[in-house]
Parts: C-alpha cells; structure tokens; sequence
C-alpha cells in the first residue's frame, strides 16, 4: 500500500512541489535557518498552549542589575542635556563618553570574566529604554555596542584568542566599535554586496601571511567615526585556489582595526538631526590576515548566517527598548499635559477627541511594555526567536511613531517650539531612523514575518521543502511520504477548529484555568489562531510560490501574525501583574484594538486574494458573520485616557522606565505642575461653583475676597497656576539663535 502510495500520489506531488516552490537564495536560507521558532509556532498551530507562555513567568533583574539601574543609570540621566547634545554640541560631551566607559556601558552584555557587566537581556533592554527617554542619541550610543556588532558576534563565534583580546578591550570602552555592512549598492538585499576581498598572500608584521585584499564602500555604519575596530562584512573569492576548487566562498565577517593602513573614516552623516556618531568609510586594497576573520578561516563563508544569529536576539532588544521608552515618555507627558493645559475653560484633557488619543497612546505604550518584557524574558531563558525579533522591530517602531504623533497633535504648539524644554521633539525626529534601520519596515512587514514565519512555524511544511530539494528524488519521496498522512491530518483538525471557532465566534473555545474575567479573551486568541493557520495553510496550497511575490497578502497575514503575539505579550503581562482591576481599561483598549485590526486584516486577504473564489471561500468558512469585534468603545476610551490623566499606581506601572527629569526640565516642569493641579483640584471645584473659572491672579482674588476660598487656599492655587503658566510656556529665540527667555 505504502509503495502504491508514493508511486500515485507521494511522487506526483513531489514534482507539483517542487515546481510551484519559490526559488530560495542562499542569503534567504541563512535567514530562515538562524534563530529558532517560538510562541510563534504556537500561534500558527491553531491551538496554542498557553501554560508554555504564562509559566514563563515575568522578568527579573538581578540585585546587581538593579542597582546599576538605580546607580550609574540614574547618573548619566541626570549628566545629559539632550538640548546642548543635540542643537548646541550636535556630539555627547567627553564626560559623558568618559562615564559611559568608566562605568562599562559598552560592555552590558559582555561576560564578568572578560571585564563586561554580564548583565541578562531584560537588564540590557531597561537600561536602553531609560536613557532612551531622556536622550535618543545616547541610547542609540549605548545599544549599539551591547546590539548587532562585534561584541555579540565574538561571544557567539570568535575564537578564544580573540574573546581575550577584543571583549575586555570593548568592555571598558578603550576600543569603540561599529559594523559595517550597509552599502550604497546594497541596503537590505546582502546578497547584492559589491565589497569584497581576494585570497591571497601579503605583508604582515614582516611575514609572509595569508589573508585576504579587499576593498569596500559602507555608509550609515553607527559609531562610524569614532570606532577603533571595525566588523566588516564583505564576500570573499579566491580566484587563484589558494584555498580550494572553489571561487565564491560567500559573505565573510572580519575584524579591522580602524588605524589599518587602506582605511578611511569618513566624516559623518547626520540622521534626522540626531547626533549619535554615523558616517560612512572605505577600504582600497586593505591586506587583512586570516586570524582576523570572526572564528577563523574556518568561518569564511558563514558571514551572512553570523549575522542573522545576532540579529534573531538583537532585534528583540535594541529597537524595541528605544520604541517602548518613547511610548512610555509619550504616554507621562501627555496625559499629564492634557489634564494642565485649559482651552475654553476646560482641560483639553475632556475634550473627547483628544481623550481618543490619549487612549492609543496609552494602548500602545502598555502593548509595546508587554511585548518588550515578554520578549525580553524569552531571551533571558536563551531562545533566539527570529520571527519574533522581527515582529518586535518592525511593530514597536510603528507603535512609537503613531504614539508620538498623537503626542505631539496633543501638546500642539508646546511639542512643535524647539528649545531645552521641548521633551517630544527630538524623539518626533528620530522615529524615521528607527523605522527604516535593521530591516527597513517595509521589507520586514511584507516578505520576513508572514513569509518566513509560514515555513519556519508550520509543523510539515518546511520538512516538505526539504524532501522536495533533496537531489535524491527516491528518498525526497520517501520522506515526503512519512509526512503526508500528519499534516493531513493537522489540516483536518485545523479545518474544524478554525469552522466552528469561526461560526461560533469563540464562544467555544478552550481558555487557561486561573486567567478569570479575562477568558473571553483568551477564547478569541485560540479562535483567531486557528483561523490564522488555516487561511495559511490554504493560501500555501492554491498559491505555491506565488504567495512570496503576493506582498500586500503576505504583509496582511503578517499583520495577523504580529497582532497575536502583541496580544499574547498584553495578556500575559496582565496576568504577571496579578490581573489588576485598575489596569482592566488598557487590558480591554488593547485586546478591542487588536481583534479588530486582525479582523479588517483577514477581510482584506479575502477580498484581495489573487484567486477570487478562494478568497470568498476562506470568508465563508472562517469570518461568515463579518466583523464580529468592533474597535474599542468610545466609554473604554474615556476610561484608558484617564488612567494616564490622573496620578496613581496604574500611571507609574505603564511608565515606569521614564527618567522624569532634574528639576527644571521640561519633563519635571509638566510633572511638578501636574501634581499641584490635582493637589488642588478641590480647592479649584469650589470656585467653579461659584462661577469663577480662570486661575488668573484677580480670579483668585476675587475667590478668597468673597470667602470662596481661604488664605492658605489662595495661596495653594496660586502656586499651582505659576507652575502651569510655567509648563506651557515654550522656548524663544535671538536672531542668532541663541536662547535668551521663555514666554
């Protein structure tokens, strides 16, 4: 039967697979096969087992990490003026550079034993999203190092030679070091680097050594300009077969020490007006030994996987510590902000417009918080979740963008003045660098998280793909046909979960013992997991390898994929919190927000699938209601945009890696004026009462003279009105440029 089975059916659709299969490029193939799956195959199994996320429990800081958290982290906050870094300097001062090394920021998560701080990966994340809040560039400065960069990829690849050398060195900051791998021919297509190096022998130290010649052009290279070592990225050839029969030996990483004779710093860019150090430089006919390849000889070729190793955790950290603390300062400030500042007679804060946006900031900030401290605590445990990291990068950006554009429609005039007290504009500029760096969003969305996380979290398929490029047709038949009975089976169960989840709107579907009221949304999550996994594993069927070149299909599915994992974050940090009922209101925003946002993702699959009758079937069996979930209700906005209106636990839990400021700052100003105007509000109601609505100086008069309020009250409201004039004011100018008042 076997036999007959594989002759009929097992060998005809091997050579359908292998023809409607998407050519896969080498770069393409180390990307699929660095890093590992994760909650992302629980997701696209269509019955993810939730114990495996909420066992996991929340992350922890060591006594150590807490501390410098508390100590030099606090410190260097307390040393920056973004203002002076940004538009005066347009550099971080030597005594920032000074402490920064001193204190081994550049060494975060360099091991104990080579001088670094072996700190674990929620430390590193905390730390870049404090400092982030208080200055983008420093934070760029100090997660560059600690991300994608030699550091990491010595620890993970580097022979014990290089470890002794280089990781003490780059730990307490005597070699600053960048990466170059961007060049102007090749931005996110690797493949299509024109930098390269040839075999051969030359000169050093006196000797006659093998190595390599090479030459490369790299621009954008963070820390560029005043980097000592330099991780470069080239491919390597050896035209003379020094080394073997082969020619193209594929992307090789070395290590450059910047003062080598052939290469060029070049002077700096400038991103989007931020002043962390970025410039480009070159190399012509630069002889570079073997012993500095990154692990040696035996790792020419492997360059590109290197990377995508590194980039599967870097990703997760870096970018998303950046976003989380941008949201974060967006969601303090502004709501602060939106109770002080009156417009009509009220705060601008009940204006119901400007509560919608309150609320989204508050969302996000809450969603990117979970998702950044459940990814965070998957890397502390050692997992390199790819498909994850790039779902974080591309979405926490995002998430970051829309925040601070809601931030600064809110504060209007306050956010757009430039001067030292403006908080929101300098991380308004800085958003577009985030979005486009380590995987420009737009790629990241349409071709890495949907297209790579279909074949890599799907239990068969890449098995599949396997058995259809082994060059042993017999045997690709064979293991084909080991795995055709399980995944038809997985299709089936797949079919009847995603039908009666989706025909009954989850009202059936299976939740975790001790989650209480929040159940219901763990129903929906199994509902539109299974509904995920089917619409996958149809559209893999009648679209082949059309799907890779069907973008806008693979970004939705994408979008799907990511909105369950945000979700997932969201819900498991609300239970890690102890399901507070005061923190319900952002629960209930951000759970709505995301149900409808995968819903009017899916409903777009269907109505623009390329092969329209199996778009509409896929409608019918999963979605035949339509929208079932609407977006989050006017009165559950109301209530998220109080939360971040008023002072309370829930306030400071959603904003707690925010550095709020030394005295006088922008940041402190709003704060102090803040806290005074809810101190007083009492005082404040009496008057409204009375018809007196204005904090001018004759309205307060007039209160106390007609017995309104008293002295000390008088007193009370008077200072709460200086510190909102104060909060409100905005940065002026001299024809030179140079700051001489507020008003």
């Amino acid at each position: 039967m076997s036999t007959l089975r594989q002759k009929w059916i097992t060998a005809p659709l091997l050579k359908w697979i292998k023809k409607v299969l998407p050519p896969i490029s080498d770069t393409e193939r180390a990307a699929m096969e660095a890093g590992e799956v994760w909650w992302d195959a629980q997701l696209l199994s269509g019955k993810p087992d939730w114990n495996q996320l909420l066992e996991m429990g929340p992350p922890t800081l060591t006594d150590a990490e807490q501390a410098f958290i508390e100590g030099p982290v606090e410190e260097l906050c307390k040393m920056i003026d973004d203002w002076q870094i940004s538009y005066e300097d347009h550099d971080i001062s030597e005594e920032i550079w000074e402490f920064l090394k001193k204190n081994r920021f550049f060494g975060i998560i360099i091991p104990e034993e080579f001088g670094g701080l072996g700190f674990s990966p929620t430390a590193h994340a905390q730390i870049v999203t404090k400092i982030s809040t208080r200055s983008t560039s420093v934070g760029v400065t100090v997660m560059v190092p600690n991300s994608l960069g030699p550091g990491e990829l010595l620890m993970a690849h580097g022979t014990d030679a290089q470890k002794q050398h280089y990781l003490p060195r780059l730990a307490d900051g005597r070699d600053i070091p960048c990466f170059g791998l961007t060049s102007p021919e090749a931005g996110s297509d690797a493949a299509s680097m024109v930098d390269h190096g040839v075999v051969c022998y030359g000169d050093y130290k006196g000797e006659k050594t093998l190595g390599m010649r090479v030459n490369w052009h790299k621009r954008y290279i963070t820390l560029g300009p005043v980097a000592t070592v330099l991780g470069l990225a080239f491919k390597l050839y050896d035209p003379d077969h020094i080394l073997g029969e082969e020619e193209e030996l594929g992307i090789t990483v070395a290590l450059v020490p910047t003062d080598t004779e052939g290469v060029t710093i070049g002077q700096r860019h400038l991103p989007a007006m931020q002043a962390f150090m970025n410039g480009p430089n070159w190399g012509k006919d630069v002889f570079i030994p073997m012993e500095w390849i990154i692990g040696g000889q035996e790792n020419i070729g492997h360059g590109w996987h290197m990377l995508m190793s590194a980039l599967a955790a870097g990703r997760g950290i870096s970018l998303p510590s950046l976003s989380t603390g941008g949201a974060q300062l967006a969601a303090r400030t502004t709501g602060a902000y939106a109770h002080i500042r009156e417009q009509f007679g009220i705060s601008i804060g009940k204006f119901e417009g400007v509560q919608r946006r309150l609320a989204e900031i508050a969302g996000i900030a809450y969603v990117l918080d979970s998702a950044h401290k459940t990814t965070t605590r998957a890397l502390d445990q050692g997992r390199k979740p790819a498909v994850v990291s790039a779902i974080m990068k591309a979405h926490a950006t995002n998430g970051l963008r829309q925040a601070i554009n809601d931030a600064m429609d809110i504060h209007a005039g306050k956010a757009i003045i430039d001067g030292p007290s403006n908080y929101l504009g300098n991380v308004y500029r800085a958003v577009p660098v985030a979005i486009t760096v380590e995987g420009a969003n737009i790629l990241t969305r349409s071709l890495m998280i949907f297209g790579q996380g279909a074949i890599r979290c799907h239990p068969y398929l890449l098995q599949e793909m396997e058995a259809a490029t082994n060059p042993d047709n017999d045997a690709g038949v064979k293991e084909l046909d080991a795995l055709l009975p399980k995944h038809f089976l997985f299709q089936l169960k797949t079919l009847g979960r995603a039908m009666f989840h989706g025909w009954t709107g989850g009202l059936f579907a299976s939740s975790p013992k001790g989650v209480g009221d929040a159940a219901k949304y763990y129903r929906q999550m199994n509902r539109y997991s299974a509904v995920l996994t089917l619409v996958t594993e149809i559209s893999l069927m009648s679209l082949g390898g059309e799907l890779k070149r069907k973008e806008m299909i693979s970004a939705r599915l994408g979008d799907v994929l990511s909105e369950l994992y945000l979700m997932s974050c969201t819900l498991k940090r609300f239970h890690d919190d102890g399901s507070p009922k005061e923190d319900r209101p952002l629960l209930e925003f951000a759970m709505r927000s995301g149900f409808h946002n995968i819903e009017v993702s899916l409903i777009e699959v269907f109505h623009n699938f390329p092969v329209r009758f199996v778009g509409q079937f896929m409608h019918f069996l999963t979605m035949p209601w339509g929208h079932s979930i609407r977006a989050a209700s006017d009165r559950q906005a109301r209530a998220c945009a109080n939360l971040i209106m008023e002072p309370s636990d829930t306030r400071d839990r959603l904003t707690q890696g925010v550095f709020l400021g030394n005295p006088g700052d922008g940041i402190d100003v709003v704060e102090q004026a803040f806290l005074k105007s809810h101190e007083t509000a009492p005082i404040r109601e009496k008057m409204k009462k009375a018809g007196i609505r204005s904090l001018s100086v004759d309205a307060v008069e007039q209160a106390r003279t007609k017995g309104v309020i008293n002295d000390e009250e008088s007193a009370q409201i008077k200072s709460t009105a200086e510190a909102v004039d104060k909060a409100i004011q905005v940065d002026h100018f001299d024809s030179l440029g140079e700051q001489t008042a507020k008003g």
